[in-house]
């Protein structure tokens, strides 16, 4: 395999399961000394990766009570560690599902602050290290990548999610904002928009017979999406062969927003 990301720190956060860990063990199979943050068990994770000869570091962080100042320790603590930062892949989310009229305040409050507020602090705080002496430190030609999780409802509204499709909408609008201001700053933020994949978040909609049904029945590819295609693309987006997209918001979802 074409080790891409040898010597270089991949951050990816929700790391302990599902996509998180697809996308850790493929940016550790690419030579990557990857930081795994969340404050789940990461030990599969961290299993996985050593059994493949990869390099893993997990950091708790619960990402639940994240503020700027939090995130900007976390840098802090990440570059005392590696010396460098490369890639930021804000993959944790949450998901709570309730009739809109009666959705608790305290389970609104709860994803937005996963989904979307820990992501900008993070987004922020690796930033504002590139612009204030990290680039200056990394080769002429290096830029800093962040890839952010979105969702096919950053475009369509989904059934007793309210505040996940909000969140996964802001996700959405706050990658393309960034990028107007970031890009000419040679750091590339770009989103991955996940269509229906096998992962514990939508275990309830596949035990659901008639619902499993009817997403089935609407995807093209007929057959739900695996953690490892997400991984795939992520690791496109931090890769050199796209240094010319900025704010893109990539569907991965086997053509279901194209019926």
């Amino acid at each position: 395999m074409n080790r891409r990301f040898e010597g270089k720190t991949v951050v990816v956060t929700g790391i302990s399961r599902g996509i998180g860990q697809a996308i850790v063990l493929a940016f550790a199979a690419e030579g990557a000394h990857v930081v795994g943050l969340g404050v789940g068990d990461s030990s599969d994770t961290a299993a996985k990766v050593a059994a493949a000869g990869g390099n893993f570091t997990p950091i708790s962080a619960d990402l639940s009570k994240l503020d700027q100042a939090g995130a900007a320790a976390l840098v802090q603590e990440i570059t005392g560690l590696t010396g460098r930062l490369d890639v930021l892949v804000n993959n944790a989310g949450i998901i709570k599902r309730h009739p809109a009229a009666d959705f608790p305040e305290e389970d609104w409050n709860a994803v937005l602050q996963i989904n979307l507020n820990a992501p900008f602090f993070l987004c922020q705080a690796f930033a504002k290290w590139w612009l204030t002496g990290g680039r200056e430190q990394s080769p002429d030609d290096s830029r800093l990548k962040i890839v952010n999780i979105a969702s096919m409802l950053s475009f369509q509204g989904g059934i007793l999610v309210p505040a996940y499709t909000a969140s996964k909408s802001a996700i959405a609008g706050v990658t393309k904002a960034l990028a107007c201001e970031w890009a000419k700053e040679r750091i590339n933020i770009n989103a991955v928009a996940p269509g229906y994949i096998a992962t514990e978040n939508t275990r309830p909609l596949r035990e659901d017979e008639k619902r499993n049904q009817s997403i089935l029945d609407r995807i093209p590819e007929g057959r739900w999406g695996k953690p490892e295609d997400i991984a795939g693309s992520c690791v496109f987006l931090a890769s050199g062969d796209a240094d010319y997209l900025n704010g893109t918001i990539l569907n991965v979802d086997g053509g279901w927003l194209s019926r």
